[in-house]
């Protein structure tokens, strides 16, 4: 995926105003089928697949033994024992040979990436869009099967931009014939620096930078991924984690100005220390925005969200000043 057609801030808009599409065809596609799928994935991801019947997706973890995450990871469930798994793309042979090594002998695991393609239609307008081209609106994390062109295409209602729309597994042959139809219908090509700030205003994390192995789900403000009821890789630790608290918490700010909080600034407030892992200029709102960690846990991640909430001394260091910046828990751009 290019970094931009257009333009950043142009496909931004596009996506937040009508219909942009992506190109995600790095991300992994992992087919999971067989006797005894569901209980696999139970047993290796945070959150419970059990609790998304066929025709749903869900959002999930594969954690360290540690608790940290080596990914965060989006499941189509096709049928009863029939799933798309969706890696990040860097990390699809990680989540690939874990499954394989604890899959037992009916379970297939088979990588789709080799012979489909992956397209991301966001936007206020997809949904239809979707509807017109591929016969099926997807609904919020639901998942079908439809036709293009006399193929089957798969088509869900997931995403990271923040907007309706979906994402459709395509066949390789198929996808530029797709992506043709999709584009004169009026969808915009959109590459990764809109994906970026699409995400980021949304507060959604990156791999790699808000999350890592060196990072659990509880101190990225993420505990309602874990489903505390069925045992998983790294659950253990996250039970003594949350008993005892964590050492560090996810934070997000909005600045007072133009400025960017690129990744890696330093942050503070008051006795607590730590770094900007994503910023970024909010085209919305016309300022920079940010997620950062700090550590120990500072006092005002105690307080509520309520308007008029006391708003402790949060700055973060640009060009050697310190600039004071607001707290503000993600999403940055939408009623919580």
């Amino acid at each position: 995926m290019p970094v931009q057609y257009e333009g950043v801030l142009a496909e931004h808009q596009a996506v937040r105003s009508s219909t942009g599409v992506f190109d995600v065809s790095h991300l992994g596609r992992v087919q999971v089928s067989g006797p005894g799928a569901t209980e696999l994935l139970g047993s290796i991801f945070c959150n419970d697949i059990r609790k998304a019947g066929p025709g749903r997706a869900q959002y999930t973890m594969l954690l360290t033994p540690r608790g940290g995450v080596v990914d965060d990871i989006i499941v189509w469930r096709l049928g009863e024992e029939d799933y798309i798994v969706m890696p990040n793309g860097v990390n699809v042979d990680d989540v690939g040979g874990v499954l394989k090594a604890a899959a037992p002998p009916d379970v297939d695991i088979v990588s789709r990436r080799e012979d489909t393609a992956l397209l991301a239609v966001q936007g206020p307008g997809a949904p239809d869009l979707i509807e017109a081209v591929m016969g099926w609106k997807p609904k919020r994390f639901g998942v079908a099967e439809a036709l293009f062109g006399g193929e089957a295409v798969t088509v869900a209602g997931t995403g990271y931009t923040g907007e309706p729309g979906g994402e459709l597994m395509v066949s390789q042959a198929g996808a530029d014939d797709c992506l043709r139809v999709l584009l004169d219908a009026g969808a915009i090509p959109c590459g990764l620096g809109s994906r970026d700030t699409l995400r980021l205003e949304m507060g959604y994390p990156l791999w790699g930078q808000d999350l890592d192995e060196d990072t659990s789900p509880l101190e990225a403000g993420l505990e309602w991924v874990v489903a505390w009821d069925h045992d998983f890789i790294g659950r253990k630790s996250l039970l003594r984690q949350k008993s005892k608290g964590v050492a560090k918490t996810q934070v997000g700010f909005v600045m007072k100005g133009r400025q960017i909080p690129r990744a890696g600034y330093a942050l503070r407030a008051g006795p607590s220390i730590g770094t900007v892992t994503s910023g970024n200029f909010s085209p919305v709102l016309g300022v920079g925005i940010g997620l950062g960690y700090l550590s120990p846990p500072p006092v005002f991640h105690r307080f509520s969200r309520a308007e008029g909430d006391p708003e402790p001394a949060l700055e973060v260091e640009i060009r050697g000043e310190w600039l004071p910046v607001t707290l503000k828990s993600p999403p940055f751009i939408k009623g919580d």
